[in-house]
């Protein structure tokens, strides 16, 4: 969105409300409205001489036994990253583990480290996607607990340089919670031969064996936009009655990172709705602008509690920030 515009929309905070942000509006509400940060200052910052020193960033939250469980990415001083544990009464005040959640150990992690977790709870299992980095290939993997703290993997779900368009890496798993026309389906990233990353579709009978469902991406960049260079999913999809709303991370051609929504069709993941014309999130606090890399907030994490959405995020991937919406 060009920073004239956003301006003249009188938003002194970088969140705007829904109907108002978007101009054109969908056919049926979001299960959103009016986003605010429920805190001015992160909720999470790098710990010196740690496994967490230089970042701790790119949160996947989830409700489990009336707490908050967060896993967030957190690099060291080398740039290896592993996830780390943490867990909340009310969503906004974290008590971390000190000893990582989940660290990398096999072949596909071993250099760069497990990176920019998802969660989603299906059945009694807790399914996390996440990037497994070795320094050389970037690919998407998948693991399975119970608990949140013993994690069983599962290996790379879509490997690098195998896809149909998308001929070099794998990210961002984002799974609808249900099966829809007998098949569980996951939005992820791939990056094309034109090096930008953009929005791929899977399917899955089991959850761990995926092959791609389109030929081309689900969601393609958008040239001049706020999402020209990146179209990454958010957290795992909400499902209503209407259609899969899915909250994104667009980045332009600067590569500074902006937020979006996508709805599909409910019957058809592969079917797109509707799509913001202008980002409803964007880096405003100095610590969203300042860190490992500028200008970034990136959403992974969204729980509802009660009457209420909290999103989670990284801001500048060194700190990790929180806002809230009433629901609609």
């Amino acid at each position: 969105m060009r920073p004239s515009t956003w301006r003249n929309l009188g938003c002194a905070a970088f969140l705007l409300g829904i109907t108002a942000a978007l101009g054109a509006s969908p056919r049926f509400s979001l299960p959103f409205g009016t986003w605010s940060r429920a805190s001015e200052t992160p909720i999470l910052s790098p710990r010196e001489s740690s496994w967490e020193s230089a970042g701790t960033f790119n949160p996947a939250v989830i409700e489990f036994e009336g707490r908050f469980v967060m896993l967030y990415r957190a690099q060291d001083d080398k740039g290896t990253s592993r996830l780390g544990y943490a867990e909340s009464t009310d969503g906004l005040r974290f008590t971390r583990h000190k000893e990582p959640a989940f660290s990398p150990e096999t072949d596909y992690e071993r250099g760069g480290g497990v990176e920019d977790p998802r969660l989603v709870k299906i059945g009694d299992n807790f399914y996390l996607t996440y990037t497994g980095y070795n320094t050389h290939d970037a690919q998407l993997c998948l693991a399975v607990s119970k608990d949140l703290k013993h994690w069983e993997r599962r290996g790379v779900i879509l490997p690098a340089y195998k896809g149909n368009w998308n001929v070099r890496w794998t990210k961002s798993g984002a799974i609808v919670p249900e099966k829809i026309d007998g098949k569980y389906w996951m939005y992820f990233l791939g990056t094309t031969s034109a090096n930008t990353d953009e929005m791929g579709l899977a399917s899955s009978i089991d959850l761990v064996h995926w092959k791609e469902e389109t030929q081309t991406p689900v969601l393609p960049r958008r040239a001049g936009d706020f999402d020209s260079r990146v179209v990454e999913p958010g957290p795992p999809p909400i499902l209503t009655d209407k259609g899969i709303v899915l909250v994104y991370n667009g980045a332009d051609d600067k590569l500074v990172y902006r937020t979006g929504i996508a709805v599909f069709d409910r019957k058809d993941p592969r079917k797109v709705l509707w799509r913001s014309n202008v980002p409803i999130f964007e880096p405003e606090k100095e610590w969203e602008k300042t860190g490992q890399v500028p200008n970034v907030v990136f959403v992974e994490g969204m729980v509802r509690k009660g009457n209420r959405f909290f999103m989670y995020y990284g801001g500048a991937d060194k700190y990790v920030g929180v806002a809230s919406s009433a629901t609609e």
